[in-house]
């Protein structure tokens, strides 16, 4: 790949600058592609946009950027995207550093922010090289996410149809879901979920999915699976609970959705065992109620202290031994483990009185039963 460094001043690239949301973003006269399909979307917060404005207004040197040139003698930006939407936003009014915007600058001012260079590496070369380089150049700064670098090599409509439902800020997805989901839909959280979850159903990964449907003309299967999982959650659990955030609901809808489940036994249930202080996790109730499976809930341990009275109790004699006869009967501490008497799930709490010690033997088959 052919490399070529250019000076290029903030006139030139404000020159034609604009922002036309979904259908993209240009500058350099129309001749920058500056929201290229593989590109994340503006993530900047205020203060990193503000530095990168007083940066320039005190003549400082900005970090070297990159753009591809492409046919026609046309360029798209490949890295300092941030950099170039936080100037061109500043010149055409968008927003104002320390209660001043560009067009409350005196004419010298706007001119000493027009007639900055900024430093651009021109790259030339086939598109697999031009990705990878990509990939590389965007390690330091504000590091792109997973998702964010497969978008880099499966562009086209179906990626271009799927960030309208899943990656602009107040998307479909956004207002369906951000009770369940947790990350920023332009970093690609939302998107990298959905397709985490379809891929588990499909057993795929994300990388061939997004292969297979590359070339789609749109992405209407994933968004209507994303809502299919989105409305069985919220009618099997209408009341929404803050521990539901964040929970893996698409691979649940993959492996309980087909069995019939009563909304309101549900509900009461999860209400008894949010009061359980037996219970460690409490996310982990709605995955419990759909399983069975008490792993989810992480119960609360016997404390080492507990372990070592019940021992002291029991005179380190294995009581099922015992009972069994057996010419082996006593154990030190740590060849036994603590057991429930009752279990949990039949009523039995985690306190010294529903403790006993068993080898380990025994505490093992007899929580395989």
């Amino acid at each position: 790949m052919q490399i070529e460094l250019k000076e290029i001043t903030v006139r030139e690239v404000v020159n034609g600058y604009k922002d036309s949301a979904e259908e993209g973003v240009v500058g350099y006269g129309g001749k920058l592609n500056i929201r290229p399909a593989f590109q994340r979307e503006f993530v900047y917060k205020e203060k990193q946009r503000n530095a990168v404005i007083e940066t320039v207004t005190r003549g400082f040197p900005l970090n070297v950027m990159y753009w591809s040139e492409t046919e026609n003698c046309e360029y798209e930006l490949l890295d300092g995207q941030q950099r170039t939407l936080s100037i061109c936003q500043y010149v055409n009014g968008d927003f104002s550093v320390d209660s001043r915007a560009f067009h409350n600058l005196t004419k010298e001012e706007q001119n000493q922010i027009l007639d900055y260079k900024l430093m651009i590496y021109i790259c030339k070369g086939p598109t697999k090289e031009k990705l990878d380089w990509f990939e590389v150049i965007n390690i330091a700064g504000v590091e792109l996410k997973p998702q964010e670098l497969k978008n880099a090599f499966y562009t086209g409509e179906w990626l271009t149809s799927a960030k309208k439902y899943f990656s602009k800020n107040g998307c479909v997805a956004y207002h369906l879901a951000n009770k369940y989901i947790t990350g920023e839909v332009n970093r690609q959280d939302y998107l990298e979920t959905a397709l985490k979850w379809i891929c588990a159903k499909e057993n795929k990964s994300i990388r061939d999915y997004m292969g297979e449907h590359q070339h789609d003309t749109h992405a209407t299967p994933l968004w209507q699976y994303f809502q299919q999982v989105i409305n069985w959650v919220t009618n099997i659990f209408p009341k929404y609970r803050k521990e539901m955030k964040g929970l893996e609901w698409g691979l649940m809808y993959n492996k309980y959705s087909d069995k019939i489940y009563d909304p309101q036994e549900l509900e009461q249930k999860i209400s008894s065992l949010m009061q359980d202080d037996d219970i460690t996790k409490r996310s982990g109730i709605y995955e419990y109620l759909l399983s069975g499976n008490e792993k989810y809930l992480n119960i609360r341990a016997f404390t080492d202290n507990e372990k070592r009275k019940v021992y002291e109790r029991q005179g380190g004699i294995c009581p099922l031994c015992a009972a069994e006869h057996r010419e082996k009967t006593h154990y030190e501490i740590d060849e036994m483990e603590a057991d429930h008497i009752t279990p949990w799930s039949e009523g039995g709490k985690t306190n010294i009185d529903n403790c006993q010690m068993l080898c380990k033997e025994h505490n093992r088959r007899k929580s395989d039963k």
